[in-house]
Parts: C-alpha cells; structure tokens; sequence
C-alpha cells in the first residue's frame, strides 16, 4: 500500500489536542477496566466535544450510547483511544484507516517491550500507522490531556484532572507522568498539556517540541526521558525551542559505569551519560537529577520572570534558615550581596532594633504582617539585588496566618512599581501548613519546603537565560583539508589489517591533511637511524615507541625525553627494543619516533570516541599523564561550533593556567579552538575513525599556536545507524 504524503508535524499533531470528537475503542462496562475509566474520565474533565463508545457487545456504557463498531459511527472521528488486546490492534488500525482517522492514542501494552514476538507485532504496527498516514501515540502509554478550559480533554485512565496553566509534559514512564499530574494540585503547578508516550512507535518527544514550540498556551516544557529518540533531530529542535521556552528534563540512567578497558583516555572517560550531558549542554537544556528538582524547576519557571542577574536577596524570620540559604545560594554560584545603606535604613524605620538588616534580612520570630509587608516590599524595591528569598519558619500555628497575609500584600504593593520583574521564591516551613499556596494578584508565587531548593532554582534560571541570549554556533568547514587522502589512508589500512590503531607515519600522514599542528618527527627503524634524525632536528630530542598495537608507551618505559647526544639517542632505542624483546613483544615495534623537544607551554588533549546513539563525542582537557586521575575534561557532540569550541576551553577547571595563572604567558586559545573545530569535521567526514587521542598537545603563548606532540587513531568499519 502507498504510504500517505507527510504532514507537517504540528498539524498532525492538533487533532490529539483539540479533538472535536473521541472514539474510544475498547470500552468496558467493566468499572475495573481500562476501558471503562477512559469513559470516565472523559466524562469527569467535561469534555468539550463529543464522547462516543465503541463495543460490539454493550448497548449503553456510563450513560452513553455505544456504538458496535467504528464504521457505523454516522459523524466524523477525530481522536481514536485504543484500548483492545495487542492481537486485535492492527484490524483496529485498519478500522480507524477506514473510518479516516488520523490520531490515535494506543494504551494497549503487550508489544516491545516484552520483547519476542511483542517487538515483531510493535514493528508491524509502525508500518501500518505510517502506511495509513495515521499519527500514533504509544503503544504501552497512559494516554494525554489538554486542559484548556476549552477543550478539558482528559484520555487517560485516572480521573485526575490537574490545574490548567502554562507547562507541557512528556514522559516515557506512565508511572512517573501520573505522579506529576498527581502533585500539580498540590504545587499549585498549572499544566497545559501532558502525554504519556509510552514506547513512542510514531509519536516521540521531538515531535511534541515542535508542537509545544507553536502551542501559544505552552510557556515551559518538562520532559521525563529514559531515552533519546533521533539525538541528531532532538539536538536541531531543542536547541530551536530552547531559544523561546525553557525545556527541563529528568533523564533517568545516570549511574552507567564507564568504560575502563577502552583503548583511549577519551573512551575511557566517556559513558553515555557524558554524552546526554554533553547534548543537553548544547541544546540549552536544563537537566535536573530528582523528581523534587524536576517539579520545582516547573513551579518556579512557568511562574517568574527569568532573574536578571545573581544577586539575591533572603528575608527570613529565623536566622539559621536564612544562613542555610544563604550557603546554599553560595554553592550555586549566587551572591548575597550586603544591602545599600538606604535599603538598610528604610528597614530599620518599621522592624524592631534586634532585626538583622545586612542580607539576609532577619525581621526576628513575631515580626508582624504589616512588618512582613513592608519587609518584602523593600527588599524588591531594592536596586541591589535581582531576586528575592522568603523564607519562613512557623513559631506559632497561628502567626502562619498573619505572615501569609503580609507577604502577600508587600509582593502585590511592590509588582505595581519598581518591584514589578523581580522573581520572588517562598520557602514556607510551617508543619501543618505546607500546602498553602500564595497566589498574589493572579499571580502564583512558587513555594517549596526547604530552604537550599530556591537557589537551585534561580542557578539554573540564570544559566538558561544565559544561554539563550548567546548567538547561535557556526560550524565551521575548513577547505584547506585533504578528505580525499584522509579516505585512502582510512581505506588501504583496513583493507591491510582491518579493525585497528593506525601506524605512526599513517596517523602522522592523516594529521598532516587536516592541516593539525604536529610535532615534526620522524620513525626510525635502526638505532643508527635514530641518531641520523636527531642529528639534523638538533638536540635535546625525544624518542618514542612507534606502535599501532602498544598504546600506553609510558607505562612500558617507551618514553625517552630531553635526550642531549648520540649516545643517549642510541641508549634510548636499545633499551626499548630490549624491553619488547623481554616482554616477547618485538613484533610491535614499528620502530622509534624522534621528535625535538618542545619547552614552555601548557599541555592539553583533544580526543574522540563514538557513540552507539550520539555519535561523534569529542573531549578538551588538561592532558598529559593526569588526564584520567584529574578527569578535568568537557565533553561535546560533534558537529561542533565555535561555540562549543570555545566553551569546551573555557569550561575545564584548569582553564586559569591557560589564561597566564601566576605570570607566566597566556595560551593561544584561538589555536586550541581551531584544533578542536578540525577535528570535529574530521570526524563528521570520516566514520570510520572510531576513537581518537592527541595527548598531550602543548598549548603556547598567544600567537605561537599549539603543538600536537603524540597522537592514536583507531579506525573501524562504520557501524549501522541506530
């Protein structure tokens, strides 16, 4: 059969959203079954359109006429909600072609992931969907809600109907979806949209991004992921969206061990976390690391503007409190800066003589409403800070009250002056009274249970703006590159020894077409080689191991430096074929490299490893033998951007010895930059390098360049796309 011609992706996915008329297919008159609490459902959000049952076998189910099959339904079906066993999906597919609907929404599990025949039938279903032209959500998933008070579509199985408001949620785990949409009332967290999508046969979360990106009642999107569908595709649409709507993401599968047999620094480094990580980073995304985290990023970014800096101001009415959130402010990053002696003073005209007026401001245990009011108003007014703490702790039942009441009335006296932009955060530590929600004016202020959470909140709020008022990376393309000899030096050494590390005088031949700065040097075979060549580099020298087969020439003693005369040259090479010959390795031995010594500079690595998802995952770190015990290295997904470029530099710990750390000469991060930009179209072009280590390379003054002084490449046939 045809496949039907594609639509673009925001348009086929409205019907899920603004359906004028469900089918649920499957429905049950069994109160217990999933069936029956789709109707249910349905019925309790208020529905806006047209609810109708399918069921041979029921004349009426909740108060509804039922209708034996989909193709006596007599009006058109917008959105079909499949609830049947996995053997009868597919006639219902067809069923559904026929009846020309193009959205459905599969709760049905039964398919990949129970594996077996489970994946068979789960492939079998993708290519009737696509064959019929039909946009599928799951199978295997809890189904979706729109609560638009104009539409109040709820196709799930429970009855929950969460708050509308301004956040869209994804999640892969139906379990985990439903535990947001449980805690949304009690967050007082508004949604504007949730889909569980399940093993996301058709539908994926990048699909939902784009739709999201357009959806005008959309402002924030969480997304919980387990994995990442198409990371080329998610990278380009994320990072599009991430530039008007901030995109939270808890991704689980953090603990992954890494790689420690692998032949590279950089493989040995790189798990696929490090690669998550590394495309979250470019993407703008912010990632958080527990559920807590995850629904207080919704709470605080769908509810307050961006803050315009890191300044924060903490009220409190207990001091050991605000001093916890003031050390928690400091290990994000913030600044609480010590207030101006105005704002000091205008505090100190209406709170007692023993409040604490600096920052954080303690209005003591029985401050007032009306303190509290003119407390919180002060402070927002105050030009030295951009975001403001309350944190408050309940020294009587019945104060909760009164402070409620006061900070209220000084966020609403503030918002109608110079106060108007500036965040406001609520830690609300009054057993018994958790759940009051502050809503000023139309306004929800976003309140949490402890008082390090704020910080965390405004962190990442400011990196995100951060990033977003960058402009876009440029991925440079270098012409100067010889790709043609790349691809035969590639091809004539996999056809000769297959999988593998490439040779000396073949890495050193590849490096030299990509126009990379190495160290002149060549292989000698014999010792009296070794001198000839020192002889016309000009002493001191070093002398290598050369060998596509030992990788780690350090830990065999196959590394002879500084290296002043003959004599020592001849020593080196004799002491190193004798320490293979000992260890039965003298076939390994392609010969030694002698290279002149460099002096001064500041040595770093660049490195590659692929990975089975993501691709190219490039590294930048401080290099040498420490590259591993320190682990100061940033990680990218090629293609890479001048900005990734630049970033990666400037983002390891060790930067400052790059910038002329305690008088000695800057590096020359422009050529660093240049490096890591090669290398990333080296390995775009080229898929059958596998890993990839140049380590260490001497970074010099600024205007001197950098130097590539020991470099492996390990080649392989490309693997099939995942």
């Amino acid at each position: 059969m045809p496949q039907s011609p594609p639509r673009s992706t925001v348009d086929s996915l409205k019907p899920f959203f603004h359906p004028r008329s469900v089918a649920v297919i499957g429905a049950s008159r069994d109160p217990q079954s999933i069936g029956y609490r789709l109707l249910e459902s349905l019925q309790a959000s208020r529905f806006a359109g047209t609810i109708i049952p399918v069921n041979p076998n029921a004349p009426e189910i909740a108060g509804l006429q039922v209708i034996p099959s989909l193709a006596l339904v007599s009006s058109p079906v917008d959105l079909a909600i499949i609830a049947v066993p996995p053997n009868a999906v597919l006639t219902v597919i067809d069923d559904c072609a026929a009846k020309q609907v193009t959205a459905a929404i599969l709760i049905t599990a039964g398919f990949a992931e129970t594996g077996g025949s489970g994946t068979l039938l789960e492939q079998q279903l993708r290519e009737k969907v696509r064959q019929h032209g039909i946009r599928l959500i799951g199978p295997n998933c809890f189904g979706l809600m729109n609560l638009d008070p104009a539409v109040r579509l709820n196709a799930t199985y429970t009855p929950i109907f969460p708050p509308a408001g301004r956040v869209a949620i994804a999640s892969e785990s139906g379990g985990l979806g439903l535990a947001v949409v449980t805690a949304a009332s009690r967050l007082n967290l508004g949604l504007s949209s949730f889909v569980s999508v399940g093993n996301h046969t058709d539908v994926t979360v990048n699909d939902l991004l784009e739709y999201w990106e357009q959806d005008q009642t959309t402002d924030v999107i969480l997304l919980y992921l387990e994995t990442i569908v198409d990371p080329h595709r998610f990278r380009q649409i994320a990072e599009r969206v991430g530039r008007k709507k901030p995109i939270v993401i808890l991704k689980a599968g953090r603990t992954q061990a890494g790689q420690s047999a692998a032949g590279s620094h950089t493989a040995a480094l790189a798990t696929n976390e490090t690669a998550v990580d590394a495309l979250f980073t470019q993407c703008g995304v912010i990632r958080t690391k527990t559920l807590e985290e995850f629904l207080a990023l919704a709470t605080g970014l769908s509810s307050q503007r961006l803050p315009q800096g890191r300044r924060v101001g903490i009220l409190t009415n207990s001091g050991g409190p605000g001093v916890v959130c003031a050390d928690g402010c400091a290990a994000e990053g913030l600044t609480v800066p010590e207030l101006s002696k105005q704002t000091q003073s205008e505090l100190a005209r209406f709170l007692p003589p023993t409040a604490a007026l600096r920052n954080p401001v303690d209005v003591i245990g029985f401050a007032s409403e009306d303190q509290h009011a003119r407390a919180v108003e002060t402070m927002l007014k105050a030009d030295e800070i951009d975001a403001l703490i309350i944190v408050h702790v309940s020294v009587r039942a019945r104060d909760n009250g009164p402070v409620a009441a006061g900070i209220a009335r000084g966020i609403s006296a503030a918002r109608k002056t110079i106060g108007r932009d500036k965040p406001v955060y609520i830690c609300w530590m009054a057993e018994g009274d958790l759940e009051r929600a502050f809503v000023v004016d139309g306004e929800t202020i976003p309140t949490y249970p402890h008082p390090e959470i704020p910080a965390r909140i405004i962190n990442r709020a400011v990196a995100y703006d951060a990033w977003r008022r960058q402009p876009t990376g440029q991925a440079p393309r270098y012409s100067d590159v010889d790709l043609s000899k790349v691809n035969s030096i590639c091809a004539n050494a996999l056809s000769e020894r297959g999988t593998g590390w490439l040779t000396t005088e073949e890495t050193h031949a590849l490096l030299a077409a990509m126009k990379l700065p190495l160290v002149k040097g060549s292989v000698a075979t014999s010792a009296d080689d070794a001198v000839k060549l020192a002889g016309k580099m000009g002493f001191p020298v070093a002398v290598k191991l050369a060998s596509h087969k030992i990788l780690h020439k350090t830990e065999i003693g196959a590394v002879r430096l500084n290296l002043v005369d003959e004599k020592a040259v001849r020593d080196a090479f004799e002491k190193i074929r004798s320490r293979l010959a000992r260890d039965h390795k003298s076939e390994a031995m392609e010969g030694v490299l002698v290279q002149p010594m460099l002096s001064g500079g500041i040595e770093v690595m660049v490195g590659m490893t692929r990975d089975p998802l993501f691709g190219p995952l490039l590294a930048f770190g401080l290099g040498g033998i420490h590259v591993e015990i320190l682990g100061d290295v940033q990680f990218r997904v090629a293609p890479l951007t001048d900005r990734d470029a630049a970033e990666m530099v400037r983002g390891i710990k060790g930067y400052r010895l790059l910038t002329g750390y305690r008088g000695q000469p800057a590096a020359d991060v422009k050529a660093l930059e240049a490096v890591l930009l090669r290398i990333s179209q080296l390995v775009e072009e080229i898929p059958e390098i596998s890993e990839l280590d140049l380590n260490p390379i001497f970074a010099l003054p600024t205007g001197q360049g950098c130097k590539i002084v020991d470099a492996r490449i390990r080649i392989e046939p490309p693997r099939p796309a995942v």
